[in-house]
């Protein structure tokens, strides 16, 4: 590298050579032993602290990182009293400026429907594609940013200097985290560009940068009618159903026919220029949006099609219930009027609507009069406000779209994404100069949360290749 505008071929390709060799060699390796550690988020697994497999994780993540060959790198684990540890990588660099970049690694629970010869916690190569939990949510983030400096370091390239953060409670919400930060204030500084590897891809042809995220409330709706279950042929028709009331309840907050979130308080204006990209967005993909999706046969996705689709999973409210207790399962169910149904709500808040706020008005909302005089509550689990990016600057636009001709042969596609980064929101409030780059590998089929996650290991290593050039171009902005 080191060449300024478009980099000739032949640096292109030592590069790519040398990001080949090692993701093939070493990343992929250490990956597979990542995934093999349950390392769930505090969240899901209350225990985390005393398990060991959070230690475990970051063990392997920072070892990894500290026998690289970068001048001056420095690995450090910061464990605050209480908190979930965080990996902290500084990269000297030319000037004051600052890059902060960003992942995670903490993952998300089990999840039942793995194909057979695929488990959360078992890393699978078929392919292209590593199967496993947390492998592109996103154990991958802090490999490919290490490796990415590393290239530059390599090429006697300039950079800024940067820091890599890397945390163990983001599907927590990230609670732990303004702490961490403020502890670490002095050696972040103001870094005028922020990237985060923790986002979605279209498609897996072109770089694709994340110009939104939605923010996030769940909990626990809970309805009691009874101390204790009673028969239901003798209470049937007497005593109300804590299912139905559940239900009634919910109807306040979602249309059962639509899908579409009632109350206006949880929704927003969505700005003319990410409308804009939507109607990009939905030409690149087409029905990809949809085809991703693993429907039965006969389903088919909520009406609506092109840029009100895009918009739909990025802009606006949506409702999903991720667990119920309460309710035994089927082979096991008597004649049994249950005394209490609760459920998960998660509810998906657009970009500019005020998480704390929301979760507020839910609680009010959901248990407010509550039908039959039944015991209502809504316990708040986790909340997030959702992030709207600042505006691109020329250099930062550019660099992205160069990128992604070099590395992808495509021009680069900006879309809003439908999760919740917590830690974007965070950092926009406390670097309101920083231009931000969000990205990440979470692609068609990838299923993050879901069954048979996959990385898909081709876009990973392209995006190894764009993090070092913009990191690269942003040093020779101006």
């Amino acid at each position: 590298m080191g060449y300024g505008g478009r980099m000739p071929e032949h640096a292109l390709l030592a590069t790519r050579d040398h990001i080949e060799t090692v993701w093939e060699d070493e990343i992929v390796p250490a990956l597979e032993r990542y995934i093999a550690i349950p390392n769930e988020s505090p969240i899901f697994d209350p225990d985390w602290a005393t398990a060991g497999h959070m230690d475990a994780a970051v063990a392997l993540v920072s070892q990894w990182c500290r026998e690289r060959a970068i001048p001056g790198m420095t690995v450090d684990v910061i464990r605050l009293a209480g908190r979930t540890p965080v990996i902290w990588i500084e990269v000297p660099g030319t000037g004051d400026d600052a890059v902060l970049l960003y992942g995670h690694l903490d993952k998300q629970p089990e999840m039942e429907g793995w194909d057979e010869g695929l488990a959360p916690f078992r890393p699978v190569r078929r392919g292209d594609r590593l199967y496993g939990r947390g492998g592109a949510d996103d154990g991958y983030a802090a490999f490919a940013s290490v490796l990415a400096l590393e290239c530059l370091a390599r090429a006697g390239v300039p950079h800024a200097r940067c820091g890599i953060l890397i945390e163990a409670g983001e599907e927590s919400g990230s609670p732990d985290l303004p702490a961490t930060v403020a502890h670490l204030a002095g050696r972040i500084g103001q870094p005028s560009l922020v990237i985060c590897l923790d986002s979605g891809c279209g498609n897996y042809d072109q770089l694709w940068g994340t110009t939104s995220l939605r923010g996030m409330v769940t909990g626990e709706l809970a309805v009691e009618v009874l101390t204790e279950g009673v028969h239901s042929g003798d209470a049937g028709g007497v005593v109300p159903s804590s299912f139905r009331i559940l239900r009634q309840l919910l109807s306040r907050l979602e249309d059962e026919d639509s899908g579409r979130i009632l109350p206006r308080e949880l929704h927003a204006a969505i700005p003319e220029d990410r409308a804009r990209q939507a109607e990009t967005a939905a030409a690149v993909l087409g029905d990809a949006l949809c085809e991703r999706f693993p429907f039965v046969p006969g389903a088919g996705p909520l009406p609506g099609g092109g840029a009100e689709r895009v918009l739909h999973r990025t802009w606006r409210p949506a409702l999903e219930i991720t667990g119920i207790d309460g309710v035994p399962p089927v082979q096991t169910a008597g004649n049994v009027l249950r005394p209490r149904t609760a459920a998960k709500l998660s509810l998906r808040l657009p970009p500019t609507v005020d998480g704390v706020a929301a979760t507020t008005f839910v609680k009010t909302l959901l248990e407010a009069d509550p039908p039959q005089g039944a015991r209502v509550r809504f316990t708040p689990e986790a909340r997030a406000s959702g992030w709207n990016a600042p505006p691109m600057e020329r250099w930062l636009e550019a660099a992205v779209g160069a990128a992604s001709e070099d590395w992808f042969d495509a021009p680069a596609v900006f879309m809003g994404e439908g999760g919740t980064i917590p830690f974007m929101a965070m950092l926009g409030d406390r670097f309101p100069k920083a231009q931000f780059l969000i990205t990440g590998v979470l692609g068609p089929g990838s299923n993050a949360h879901g069954p048979n996650e996959f990385l898909h290991l081709p876009t990973a290593r392209r995006l190894t290749g764009c993090v070092a050039q913009i990191l690269r171009d942003h040093a020779q902005r101006g």
